[in-house]
């Protein structure tokens, strides 16, 4: 049971932080302020408590004196004068009562008591009724008898404004734990926000370094990584660059004297195997390099003629590349970047399939959708997101002779990323592969 009622106060604990920091706050400030108010309420009970009993002991004693001097014919007449809002006079013995009394009550009679009993001698009863209403009965000098009628009210009435006020105070005291979970939690969420959307391909703004020491600390610290990234990413760049360089010369020698040489049983496999180590150089530097895509410029293309001009070339080339859909208008993107997915994902679709479609679709958002569609065998769908790793290969399709080094698809996920767009890959009905590029405006 004690278990059951841990584990339902955590589903009941709010699960973001920016709403356990302003629960917090507010239960922390929301107690104090009402301890405050409780211990100014008691400090002013008590305060009002004595003045109140004070009041009641002199104004009590002031008036039995005045009416035990005046001659017994004139004390009718000073009644309304001495009679107060919780209590008044009685000229007779007043109305039978309870001599047993609650603590207030008995307080009450004690502070009377204490007052006037040492020369008059005092009965206090209580009178039974909806309201506490207490009779002290006495005798003044000459015998005549006399009873005192208190009426106890509140010690401390409270304000008919008091209520608004403690409202507002609640108001305000939401308000104020808002803003300081905001400005608390605000610098957190910008920082999530951009690490979860970290590309140092891409120009996107860097993180504002202004506000408090801490938090300028940490987006300076931020902005730090995010520039070592690209740099490691660029250094990476020029090595592969570099390698390239170096080993495409001594390939290239390695095929002119195998190709010069005279003819021997392994001859031709030497000469693929180096085309395939200089493909695979050519293939690594290119995916290297399509993480850099922003360098090209972005310029407007009509995509008409952009994706007819593509398929055209494959065409004059003897290759089954056809358009079933095209939509006109055109688009802001960086062409070369662009040609280079397509090129990629048609090759793909050519080398597995046979034949390629081409389609293109503008939504009502904008957004540019084009299809590479082809019949081949399709690609498992627990590996669809796999392929577009690089070096990655389905082995049971993709050997060397026909899968060459799988970068292919690599190339065009890192290109279509670093022009803003996205790549999904999925297997179409009836048999084949439908590899989607969303460009967005």
């Amino acid at each position: 049971m004690v278990a059951r009622a841990v584990l339902n106060g955590f589903r009941l604990w709010p699960r973001t932080l920016r709403v356990r920091l302003f629960v917090i706050l507010l239960a922390g400030l929301a107690l104090a302020h009402a301890m405050s108010f409780t211990v100014l309420f008691f400090e002013r009970y008590m305060a009002a408590r004595s003045v109140m009993f004070n009041t009641l002991e002199n104004d009590v004693a002031t008036s039995i004196a005045i009416l035990d001097r005046l001659p017994a014919a004139e004390r009718a007449d000073w009644l309304d004068r001495l009679e107060r809002g919780s209590y008044s006079f009685i000229l007779g013995r007043g109305m039978p009562g309870d001599p047993a009394l609650d603590a207030r009550s008995a307080e009450i009679a004690s502070k009377i008591q204490g007052t006037i009993g040492a020369r008059y001698p005092i009965e206090v009863e209580s009178i039974p009724g909806e309201s506490r209403r207490l009779q002290a009965h006495l005798r003044l000098s000459d015998g005549a008898p006399l009873t005192i009628d208190v009426k106890p009210r509140g010690v401390m009435p409270l304000a008919d404004w008091l209520p608004y006020v403690l409202v507002a105070q609640l108001g305000l005291l939401v308000l104020c734990c808002w803003f300081a979970v905001r400005q608390a939690i605000r610098p957190l969420v910008n920082l999530a926000t951009a690490a979860d959307t970290l590309d140092p391909n891409r120009q996107t703004p860097r993180l504002s370094e202004a506000g408090p020491s801490e938090v300028a600390y940490a987006a300076t610290a931020f902005n730090a990584m995010r520039d070592r990234i690209a740099q490691y990413l660029e250094e990476r760049v020029q090595i592969l660059a570099a390698i390239s360089h170096d080993l495409q010369t001594p390939i290239t020698r390695m095929k002119l004297r195998t190709e010069m040489a005279e003819d021997f049983i392994e001859r031709d496999k030497l000469i693929q195997d180096l085309g395939e180590i200089e493909r695979l150089v050519k293939e690594g530097v290119d995916y290297a390099k399509s993480a850099h895509g922003k360098v090209e410029k972005a310029s407007r293309i009509d995509l008409a003629s952009f994706t007819e001009s593509l398929a055209y070339d494959y065409q004059d080339t003897g290759k089954a590349v056809t358009i079933t859909e095209v939509t006109g208008g055109t688009i802001l993107t960086r062409p070369h970047a662009l040609r280079r997915i397509l090129t990629n994902l048609i090759d793909n679709a050519l080398k597995f399939g046979g034949s390629a479609e081409i389609e293109m679709q503008r939504l009502a958002d904008e957004t540019v959708v084009i299809k590479v569609l082809d019949r081949g065998p399709g690609i498992p769908e627990n590996q669809l997101e796999a392929v577009l790793k690089p070096f990655y290969r389905l082995e049971q399709s993709r050997n060397r002779d026909t899968g060459g080094t799988g970068l292919g698809l690599a190339i065009a996920q890192q290109l279509a990323t670093a022009i803003g767009a996205s790549l999904t890959l999925r297997n179409r009905d009836g048999g084949g592969l439908a590899a989607e590029i969303a460009i967005h405006p």
